[in-house]
C-alpha cells in the first residue's frame, strides 16, 4: 500500500480543526511565546548601573562634596540614601534597600587639605558576585580619578616637588559573600526556583486532572464545599514540598558548603508561606485551565521567566520596568529575597518584612481566586 497524498491530507485537515475548534489552547500556544521574548528580552538586555548607594559624608566639606559628586555622575550608582555613619549603612544593606555604601570619614578634608592621605570606606553587597565585581571596579576607577585631580592640583601649587602618592585610599569591604564565591549566590536562589517549577507541576493539574477523568463531577455532588476542595488539593503536597526544602538545603550545604548562617526555624516557616502561595497559585491554574495541554503552557508561561524575572541570574533593579513591576507577580520573588537574606545575611524577619507581607498576600488572593472560580462552575 502505497503513499497517499489524499489519506494524509485527510489527517492534518482533521487537526486543523481540532486546533480551531479550541481557540484557548490556540491563543496560548500563538500569545505566550510571543509574550515571553518580549518580558525576557528586556529584562536579559541590560547592564549593571545605577546601583543603589547608601551615603555617609562626615567631612562635609568641599573636597568630600567633590568627591561625592564623582560617584553621582557616573552611570555605575545612584545615591538613594543619606546616612549618618557607618551603622545605618550596614542597616540600609541587611534591608537589601541598598547595593553599596559609601563612608567619608570626620577627617578626610583636613587630612587632605595638610598633604596627607584621606581615607574612604566602601562597603558592598557581595551577595551577587558579578554586580559585586563591577561596583568594586567602578569606585576604584572613580577614586583613582579623583587621586589623580587632588594630585595635579597638588603639583601645581607647591614650590617644590612632591611624593607622587594618590592621597586618596578608598578601602573594599565586602559584606555577606567576602570571597565572592558564585555557588553562595546561585545555590538559595535555585532552591527558590526549583521549589517554584515542583509546587506549580504538583498542582496545575489537579482540577484538570479530575475534568478529564470524569472524576470532577463525583466530587461536585458530594457535600463538600469549594474552599475545603482546593485546600485538600493543596495540603498533601505541603509536606513533599517541606521535605524538599529540607533536601535541597542540606545538599546545598554537604555538596557546595554553602551553610545557613541565620535561623533555620525562620527559613523553615517561611518556606511553608510561600509553598502555600506557590501551591495556590498552581490550583488556580488548574482552575483557568480546561485541558491538561492548556494548564502545560500556563505553567510554562510562569517557570520559564522565573529564572530571569524574579532575580535569579540578573540583578532586578536594572531591569526596564515592564521586567521589573512583572516580576512581583511571582511569589519566588520575595522568597529569593527571603531565602538569600537568611542563608547568606543571616538577617531576621523584621528586615525581611518587605517580602514576607506581599508573599503571604499574594497566597491568600490566589487561593480566593481559585475558591471563587470554582464556586462560578459549581452554579
Amino acid at each position: 500500500m502505497g503513499f497517499s497524498f489524499r489519506r494524509m491530507w485527510t489527517i492534518v485537515r482533521k487537526e486543523f480543526i481540532h486546533i480551531v475548534r479550541d481557540p484557548r489552547t490556540l491563543g496560548l500556544v500563538l500569545i505566550l511565546p510571543v509574550m515571553m521574548l518580549i518580558l525576557l528580552g528586556y529584562a536579559v538586555a541590560n547592564d549593571v548601573k545605577d546601583l543603589p548607594l547608601a551615603l555617609a559624608d562626615q567631612s562635609q566639606t568641599d573636597v568630600s562634596r567633590r568627591f561625592v559628586e564623582r560617584f553621582s555622575v557616573t552611570d555605575f550608582f545612584k545615591v538613594r540614601y543619606l546616612a549618618q555613619d557607618e551603622a545605618q549603612i550596614l542597616q540600609l544593606l541587611d534591608e537589601g534597600l541598598v547595593r553599596a555604601g559609601l563612608l567619608i570619614p570626620e577627617d578626610f578634608g583636613r587630612r587632605l587639605s595638610t598633604g596627607e592621605t584621606g581615607t574612604v570606606q566602601f562597603y558592598v553587597d557581595a551577595s551577587n558576585p558579578a554586580t559585586a565585581q563591577t561596583a568594586q571596579l567602578a569606585a576604584e576607577t572613580i577614586s583613582q580619578a579623583a587621586s589623580q585631580e587632588i594630585l595635579i592640583q597638588r603639583l601645581s601649587r607647591s614650590p617644590v616637588p612632591l611624593e607622587l602618592r594618590l592621597p586618596v585610599d578608598a578601602h573594599m569591604r565586602f559584606l555577606y559573600n567576602p570571597d565572592m564565591r558564585r555557588m553562595n549566590f546561585m545555590i538559595p536562589g535555585l532552591v527558590a526556583v526549583i521549589l517554584q517549577i515542583q509546587t506549580l507541576l504538583l498542582t496545575a493539574f489537579a482540577i484538570v486532572r479530575e475534568r478529564e477523568q470524569g472524576t470532577l463531577e463525583q466530587l461536585i455532588v458530594t457535600p463538600i464545599r469549594p474552599w475545603e476542595l482546593m485546600l485538600g488539593k493543596i495540603l498533601p503536597f505541603v509536606l513533599v514540598a517541606m521535605l524538599n526544602v529540607a533536601m535541597t538545603v542540606g545538599v546545598g550545604f554537604l555538596l557546595f558548603g554553602v551553610d545557613v548562617a541565620g535561623s533555620i526555624t525562620l527559613l523553615a516557616l517561611l518556606s511553608l508561606v510561600f509553598l502555600l502561595s506557590s501551591l495556590g497559585l498552581g490550583v488556580l491554574i488548574s482552575n483557568l485551565a480546561r485541558t491538561q495541554m492548556q494548564a502545560m503552557y500556563l505553567s510554562s508561561f510562569i517557570m520559564m521567566p522565573t529564572f530571569i524575572l524574579a532575580g535569579l541570574l540578573f540583578p532586578r533593579e536594572n531591569m526596564p520596568w515592564l521586567a521589573y513591576y512583572t516580576g512581583y507577580l511571582l511569589p519566588v520573588t520575595y522568597f529569593l529575597e527571603i531565602v538569600r537574606g537568611i542563608i547568606l545575611k543571616g538577617i531576621g524577619a523584621e528586615y525581611l518584612w518587605p517580602n514576607i507581607w506581599p508573599m503571604a498576600a499574594f497566597g491568600v488572593a490566589v487561593f480566593l481566586i481559585s475558591v471563587l472560580l470554582f464556586r462560578k462552575r459549581l452554579e
